[in-house]
């Protein structure tokens, strides 16, 4: 985790990016928390830590991580950004039960499909929708009961 965060801050110096407290906090937070939190989250989880903290300060760091390539943007649910600070290509599932997003590896590299050879693909993205493990075994409990 350290290893992590000492990588993204030196990526953050290499492209010129002001380390302000607020940005090290954000990038602090999202090496601690690998839930994929929205703005929101990471607003609520450092506001008593940085009074001065906006929702708007978060978004304008975020952006700047995701246009510096050192943070992801998942979508899964149409009305809903998350933020991934694994940036290496992989897959997402998210629980329909308790909400948690998990990460789980793909071979993008063989995955193909001739219906998409003439189209030059800028973004590989995979999202399944299911139950994880901990929520089916709850539901398993609850009718045991």
């Amino acid at each position: 985790m350290k290893k992590m965060q000492d990588r993204l801050l030196n990526d953050l110096k290499g492209k010129n990016i002001r380390l302000s407290h607020q940005r090290l906090k954000v990038v602090e937070y999202l090496c601690q928390n690998h839930i994929h939190p929205t703005v929101d989250q990471i607003y609520l989880s450092l506001k008593n830590s940085i009074p001065t903290l906006s929702k708007t300060t978060v978004y304008n760091i975020l952006k700047t991580l995701v246009e510096a390539g050192l943070v992801k943007v998942i979508t899964i649910d149409n009305n809903e950004s998350r933020y991934d600070i694994n940036t290496q290509m992989h897959g997402h599932l998210k629980c329909e039960k308790c909400g948690r997003i998990f990460d789980f590896n793909i071979q993008f590299i063989s995955f193909s499909n001739d219906e998409l050879k003439n189209f030059e693909i800028s973004e590989k993205n995979v999202y399944f929708t299911g139950v994880c493990p901990k929520c089916i075994e709850n539901t398993s409990q609850d009718y045991r009961s």
